[in-house]
């Protein structure tokens, strides 16, 4: 297939590839392998994520990011990567970089009752952290967890029959995943020049992940790096999520589906004291998962570019090089 430069992110309906009508099944998986085979990223309607939902976990995290930080930090786990619970402004740098991101974040995994208890996965999890300052933090997030966790089901069963696989391929692989839902505050910087010159509230990155779920941010900022170099801007409508491919996924597929680099920007330095927040649901496979390219996508053309790994011995190599995890 050529290349198409889009000039913004395809929409696409979700409710085409659920509806039972076969057409309207292979439109969409037509169209979203066109997009994750240029772009990487696409938007949906129809995801089940009901606005009343994101407006309370909305009101809930802000919430827990105007507590004093004295506060915050009892919910900090560094001993255990911070993969649940707090962390910290500037804790979190980008791959290559060494200049923290100006953002703080709090992390919410599996549900560990959801696991049963003869499932090795559970032993794997830390159980999550809740806090008590906040009323309904714990309902929403999880809610917003498994409905996220839901969509992105469906999204990669589609994925999946793009690349020539039974539409079931992945259900089993992501069952009770390592998947993370991330409450993310770009805090306000009131004086500028405090902070180091190359500072951003997120530097470009790829995400680690099979693919991203980000419900509407707060304010602009996101934006993606089209192959030609241009940067994108990227806004999701009040209805729709932003689902993009990670690296797993883009590792999976011999670089056949694109984990598209992206960053958020600074807001205009008049605008540097206001707070800008955003949800992201990073989607994860069981960390037995073989990441190995697949045989489909391997050819004469496009000889192998990966070596071999588990899905959780990639993401271990990826939270050090993060700064999370010594």
């Amino acid at each position: 297939m050529g290349e198409i430069l889009f000039e913004e992110v395809p929409c696409l309906d979700l409710a085409d590839f659920v509806s039972g009508d076969r057409s309207k099944k292979a439109a969409f998986v037509k169209k979203l392998g066109e997009a994750y085979e240029n772009i990487g990223f696409v938007a949906i309607k129809n995801h089940g994520l009901d606005q009343s939902l994101q407006d309370d976990l909305y009101a809930a995290i802000k919430d827990f990011f105007l507590q004093p930080d004295e506060i915050k930090s009892k919910y900090e786990k560094p001993e255990m990567g911070f993969q649940r619970g707090y962390a910290g402004k500037g804790k979190e740098h980008a791959k290559g970089r060494n200049t923290g991101d100006l953002k703080e974040f709090y992390h919410v995994g599996q549900p560990l009752d959801m696991i049963s208890n003869d499932d090795p996965v559970k032993e794997e999890y830390i159980p999550n952290i809740w806090p008590s300052e906040v009323p309904g933090f714990k309902e929403t997030s999880l809610k917003a967890f498994q409905t996220l966790e839901a969509a992105g089901r469906i999204m990669l069963q589609a994925i999946a029959l793009n690349l020539g696989l039974k539409e079931s391929y992945f259900d089993s692989k992501i069952e009770h995943g390592n998947s993370i839902l991330r409450s993310i505050h770009y805090f306000p910087i009131k004086d500028t020049d405090s902070i180091p010159e190359d500072a951003v509230r997120a530097a470009e990155h790829g995400d680690i992940n099979f693919i991203t779920l980000l419900m509407g941010a707060s304010a602009d900022g996101l934006q993606v790096l089209r192959r030609d170099g241009k940067w994108i801007p990227i806004t999701a409508l009040p209805d729709q999520l932003i689902v993009n491919v990670g690296d797993m996924l883009e590792r999976l597929t011999n670089k056949k589906l694109k984990s598209t680099i992206h960053r958020v920007v600074n807001p205009p330095r008049e605008l540097m004291h206001t707070s800008r927040y955003s949800i992201p649901f990073f989607l994860h496979p069981r960390s037995e998962m073989d990441l190995s390219c697949l045989d489909s996508c391997v050819d004469e053309d496009h000889p192998k570019a990966f070596e071999d790994c588990t899905a959780g011995e990639f993401l271990e190599e990826r939270l050090k090089e993060l700064g999370l995890k010594k």
